[in-house]
């Protein structure tokens, strides 16, 4: 968890207007709220004390249930005010929009009830339940590119040949002020003294409506940002004093996964916003089971950034006794990543440590480690035999807290056991944990490699077909999470006179990628020891098969 502090110190003078100016804006945008036309198609969600998470924090949290919207999402509010003021001749014509998800279902449901045609361009890699939801509500769905941006440019150039409006997820005045009449239910509801309000940032429409209100009526109260710590472009833009276009962006909050943040959304978030908080997936996830434990709903990732954000901050800040609002802003989560975020939660609730130790191989060693595990409740517990000297055992526990890894590692070293705390090792948690068993004695030569995809039919098939045919794959995982990104960890064999070719492949690829060849898990557990010259005895090597 890091964060980025509100940019208000003398020297940022200059990237900021005069304070008349700004006045005339502040009261511009609190106008703009106050009269904003949300309320034809939105409600007025309720501000819920989550009870199991406010006594684990020892503060009040409050969550703002955006979630129980009719699109399961804030979206609609400043999708239906920028729609409901265009004119009769605008709303003849259409609207259009560029999305993956919510702001699509906003302004489809807000364009029906409008009697408008609305035409959504959505990325190829839309999971077709998002796509149904958005043509059961009116939607015109046209699918686009494999990225947001690529859906984004083509929905601008139908905006001009059809004569359409587009309709902006974040970057419009009016847009930001329906997502700000949040802000003036959280004042409404709760004229108690308030600590901080936790917004997720995307491209900061959300986070800037609330801002721009709370900070007029109540400045004493904190507006924390919340982004993953990959797709953080909001807080590199508020760090470097300018919009930063990140060249790419992790997809599993992909509600929030944006490269550029607005140009009036980023000029909001450097008046009003204290700070933006980053959290990792295992933090989303474990946030997501907080919330399902408090009220039974299942939030999407990007609706748990600000769950997720608030902890963080608690523990940062060693805070008690205190008012805390998260707002829960989504809940169109795809069925199938429930099985990545159930394994991920234990992890990002600091109860599952992951490691790896290495034992004798010989009689009563495996019974000296079971008696130094105690009682300790075992997650997780892989072996095989793989060398006469040495056994490697990949294993998960229970702990209270992160503190509490440490002292079972401790515990082990103290038995005698080299240990290696594999927790926080993204190969570890998102393949090896599902390989363990053993190295192969033919994988002489072999180069691994992490790699994430555009998640479509067919797309691991196309990936491993692009491979050069003279390169032997001597070890591939792959597993479907339920996101819009593939992820794949692949072994090839390729000679030392083939790796100038293979770093030229990397170069042209176009898709993220980690050399993972001096992971000590893959050294442990897969990789075929550099020391040796010849092949291994049959009772030394096993090949890869899981458990």
């Amino acid at each position: 968890m890091s964060a980025v502090p509100h940019p208000n110190a003398p020297a940022d003078r200059n990237n900021r207007r005069d304070d008349v100016h700004d006045e005339l804006i502040r009261d511009d945008y609190l106008e703009r709220i106050l009269t904003a036309r949300v309320y034809d198609v939105a409600t007025e969600t309720p501000l819920e004390l989550a009870p199991n998470l406010s006594k684990r924090l020892g503060n009040s949290l409050l969550l703002k249930r955006e979630d129980m919207q009719s699109v399961f999402s804030f979206k609609l509010r400043g999708a239906y005010n920028k729609m409901a003021q265009l004119s009769p001749e605008q709303l003849a014509q259409g609207v259009i929009a560029a999305s993956a998800g919510n702001h699509a279902q906003g302004v489809a449901l807000g364009a029906s009830h409008l009697g408008t045609r609305a035409i959504i361009v959505m990325p190829e890699t839309t999971p077709q339940v998002k796509v149904d939801a958005v043509q059961a509500r009116g939607g015109e769905v046209v699918l686009q590119g494999e990225t947001f941006d690529e859906a984004y440019s083509y929905a601008r150039q139908l905006e001009a040949e059809k004569g359409l409006t587009f309709i902006h997820p974040f970057d419009d005045p009016a847009v930001i002020a329906g997502q700000g009449t949040i802000g003036m239910e959280i004042v409404r509801q709760h004229p108690q003294p308030i600590h901080a309000i936790f917004v997720a940032i995307g491209g900061g429409g959300l986070i800037s409506g609330i801002a721009a209100y709370i900070k007029r009526l109540r400045p004493d109260i904190r507006i924390i940002g919340v982004e993953p710590v990959d797709a953080d472009a909001m807080a590199q833009s508020l760090a470097q004093g300018q919009r930063v276009r990140l060249p790419q962006v992790g997809l599993f909050a992909d509600g929030v996964a944006v490269r550029e943040v607005g140009v009036e959304t980023f000029r909001l978030c450097q008046q009003y916003v204290d700070e933006v908080i980053l959290v990792g997936t295992d933090d989303t996830c474990a946030a997501i089971k907080d919330v399902f434990e408090d009220t039974r709903s299942i939030l999407e990732p990007a609706g748990a950034l600000a769950i997720a954000g608030a902890k963080a901050y608690v523990e940062r800040e060693n805070l008690s006794g205190e008012t805390l609002i998260a707002v829960a802003c989504g809940a169109n989560m795809n069925f199938d990543r429930l099985r990545f975020v159930a394994e991920r939660a234990e992890l990002g609730e600091r109860r599952e440590a992951i490691f790896a130790v290495t034992i004798p191989e010989k009689p009563g060693s495996l019974r000296r480690f079971c008696d130094c595990l105690g009682k300790r409740n075992l997650t997780e517990f892989n072996y095989r035999i793989a060398d006469e000297q040495l056994a490697h055992i990949f294993v998960g526990v229970q702990i209270a807290d992160r503190a509490d890894a440490a002292r079972m590692a401790a515990a082990f070293e103290g038995c005698g056991f080299q240990t290696l705390d594999l927790t926080d090792d993204e190969l570890t948690k998102l393949h090896l944990r599902h390989m363990v068993g053993g190295r192969s004695p033919l994988a002489h030569n072999e180069r691994v490699y992490r790699f994430e995809f555009p998640e479509r039919p067919g797309a691991l098939m196309k990936f491993v077909g692009s491979m050069s045919p003279n390169w032997n794959i001597s070890l591939v995982h792959y597993r479907n999470n339920g996101a819009d990104y593939g992820r794949i960890v692949v072994g090839l064999q390729i000679p030392p006179q083939d790796q100038a070719a293979w770093q030229e492949f990397l170069a042209t690829l176009g898709y993220r990628y980690w050399d993972e060849n001096d992971n000590p898990a893959y050294q442990l557990f897969l990789g075929l020891s550099c020391d040796r010259t010849t092949a291994p005895s049959p009772n030394s090597a096993a090949i890869v098969d899981g458990f």
